[in-house]
C-alpha cells in the first residue's frame, strides 16, 4: 500500500501502475467498445482489495457477537415527524406524466442511436431506473409509487369505459409478480442482448401495455401485488429511514430507525416469501455468473469469453439453481431456529416474520455491486438526455464526449468507493441482523445463532464477489 502523499495511481489490488501502465489503461477506457448487457457493464472492473475482505468477514463475525449480546438491550424502534409541506398532484396526474415519459424513452429506444452508451432508453432504464432509484428507494421511501405509468392512464381508461369491477386476478396473489421478477432478472443476466436499445425498446412496450391491460381489467389494486417493480420497490421502501405520509392536502416527512417497517404488518405470504428469496438470488447470481470461479467451473475460460449465446443454459440453470438454494437455506436457518426457540408459533408465520430482514443484505449488495456502473453509466445518462437521437444536440448545454473516468485512476477517489462498497455491505448485515432479532424478540440467545451464521455467510460472500476478478 502506497504512502498517503503518493499521487501514483493504484491498480484495483492496491498495486502501482507505472506510467506506462496509467497511459495504457486510460486508452483503454477511451477506446469504444460492444456492451454485452445493461448499460455501463464492465466499463470499469473495480474489485476490493483482498484484504479489505478478510476484514470484513471478520467483522461481519465480531460484530454479530457484540450484537447478539446487547440483544436485550437493543434500543425500541420509534417514529418522528420532521415537517409537512403541501401535498404533490395526484397520482393521477404523476402516473399520467411518468407514462407520457415512459412512452417517449421508448420511442428514443426505436429511434436513436442504438449504442447502448449513448441511448437514453437504455441509460435510463439500467442506470437510473434499476440502479439508482432502488439506493434512493432504500433511503427515501417508496419513490416509484407517485410515479409508476399505469395508475393514471388506467383510471383514465377505466373511468372512460365507465369500469368498476375486476376479473378476479387477485386470487393468484404474488405469483405474477415473482413470475415478472423471474424473467426481468433472466433478460439482465442471462439474455443476449438486454442493452440493445430496439431490443429493449420492445420489451418494455410489451410490460408497459401488459400491465396497462391487466390495470384497466381488474383495477389498479392489482399493481400493488402483481406487477413487479410496485413490489420491488415497496418492499425497498420499508427498509427507508425517511418516507412521506400524505393526509389530505398534506404531506409530512416522517423519521425512523432504518428497517423499522419491516418489523411492523402482518408476516409475509409464501408470494412474498418466494419474492425476497428471488431478489436475493437475483443479485447474488448476478455477481457470481461473472467471476473467473463459476466461468471456470462451466469450463470457459475468462479471458476468451465466447459471448452471452455460449452460457445462456447453463446461466439459466444457475439462476434457477441459486433461488434454490438461496430460499433453501433462508428457511432451514428460520426452521433450525424455530426449533431451537421451542417451536413458538407457526413455522409458517415465523418464516414470514423473519425473511424481510434479509432484505437489508439485498438491498446493501444490490448498492456495493452496481456502485461504480451508477458513477460512470450516470454520466452516460446525462450525456444521452443533452442529446437523446443522437443529432448533435446540446439540450444541457453540456459538451460532447465529456464523459471521465479519471476519478477511477485516483488513489484517494477509488479507496473512497472502496470504502462505500465495504460500509454498504457491512452495514446492511448489522442491520439485518439487529431486525432479526427484533422479529423473534422471544427467542432465547441460541435460537438466533443458524439465521446469524447465515447472515454471516451472505455478508462474506457479498464482499468476495466484490474482490474477485470477472471475466463476463
Amino acid at each position: 500500500m502506497q504512502d498517503p502523499g503518493d499521487d501514483v495511481p493504484l491498480t484495483p489490488r492496491g498495486r502501482r501502475l507505472p506510467a506506462r501502465g496509467v497511459l495504457a489503461a486510460a486508452a483503454l477506457c477511451l477506446a469504444p467498445a460492444a456492451a454485452s448487457a445493461h448499460a455501463a457493464e464492465r466499463m470499469v472492473i473495480l474489485t476490493l482489495p483482498t484484504g479489505w475482505y478478510m476484514l470484513g468477514a471478520a467483522s461481519a463475525v465480531v460484530l454479530t457477537a457484540i450484537i447478539t449480546a446487547l440483544a436485550p438491550r437493543l434500543p425500541q424502534f420509534g417514529q418522528a415527524r420532521l415537517f409537512e409541506w403541501p401535498a404533490a398532484p395526484s397520482r393521477t396526474l404523476t402516473s399520467t406524466v411518468s407514462c407520457l415519459v415512459l412512452l417517449a424513452l421508448i420511442a428514443i429506444g426505436f429511434l436513436g442511436n442504438r449504442d447502448p452508451l449513448s441511448n437514453l432508453l437504455t441509460v435510463t432504464i439500467w442506470t437510473l431506473f434499476w440502479v439508482g432509484l432502488p439506493i434512493l428507494a432504500a433511503i427515501f421511501g417508496d419513490v416509484f409509487r407517485p410515479i409508476e405509468p399505469w395508475t393514471g392512464p388506467a383510471r383514465l381508461a377505466r373511468g372512460a369505459l365507465g369500469r368498476t369491477g375486476s376479473v378476479g386476478l387477485a386470487r393468484f396473489g404474488y405469483v405474477p409478480a415473482v413470475a415478472g421478477l423471474f424473467a426481468f432478472a433472466w433478460f439482465e443476466i442471462v439474455s443476449l442482448s438486454p442493452a440493445d436499445s430496439l431490443v429493449l425498446a420492445r420489451v418494455v412496450l410489451a410490460y408497459w401495455l401488459l400491465h396497462f391491460l391487466i390495470a384497466v381489467l381488474e383495477g389498479e389494486s392489482w399493481l400493488r401485488h402483481g406487477e413487479t417493480f410496485s413490489v420491488f420497490f415497496g418492499l425497498i421502501a420499508r427498509i427507508a429511514p425517511l418516507w412521506t405520509e400524505t393526509r389530505g392536502n398534506r404531506a409530512t416527512l416522517m423519521a425512523a430507525p432504518p428497517g423499522a417497517w419491516l418489523l411492523s404488518g402482518p408476516p409475509m405470504g409464501a408470494g412474498l416469501i418466494a419474492f425476497v428469496t428471488l431478489v436475493l438470488a437475483a443479485v447474488t447470481f448476478d455477481g457470481v455468473s461473472e467471476t473467473f470461479r463459476w466461468l471456470a467451473l462451466i469450463g470457459i475460460n475468462p479471458l476468451e469469453f465466447p459471448g452471452r449465446s455460449a452460457v445462456t443454459g447453463v446461466n439459466t440453470l444457475g439462476l434457477v439453481a441459486t433461488w434454490a438454494l438461496m430460499a433453501g437455506s433462508i428457511l432451514a436457518a428460520i426452521w433450525a431456529g424455530w426449533r431451537a426457540s421451542g417451536a413458538r408459533g407457526t413455522f409458517r408465520e415465523t418464516a414470514g416474520r423473519l425473511i424481510p430482514t434479509f432484505l437489508p443484505i439485498a438491498a446493501g449488495f444490490h448498492a456495493a455491486h452496481y456502485l461504480v456502473s451508477l458513477l460512470t453509466g450516470g454520466q452516460y445518462a446525462l450525456a444521452a438526455l443533452n442529446d437523446p437521437f443522437g443529432t448533435g444536440a446540446r439540450l444541457l448545454g453540456l459538451p460532447h464526449h465529456w464523459v471521465s473516468f479519471g476519478f477511477l485512476a485516483d488513489r484517494h477517489q477509488v479507496l473512497m468507493i472502496w470504502n462505500a462498497q465495504f460500509a454498504l455491505v457491512l452495514g446492511a448485515h448489522v442491520l439485518a441482523l439487529i431486525l432479526s432479532i427484533r422479529a423473534a424478540p422471544d427467542w432465547p440467545w441460541r435460537a438466533h445463532l443458524p439465521m446469524t451464521a447465515l447472515m454471516v455467510a451472505l455478508t462474506t460472500l457479498g464482499l468476495w464477489l466484490l474482490a474477485s476478478p470477472t471475466g463476463a
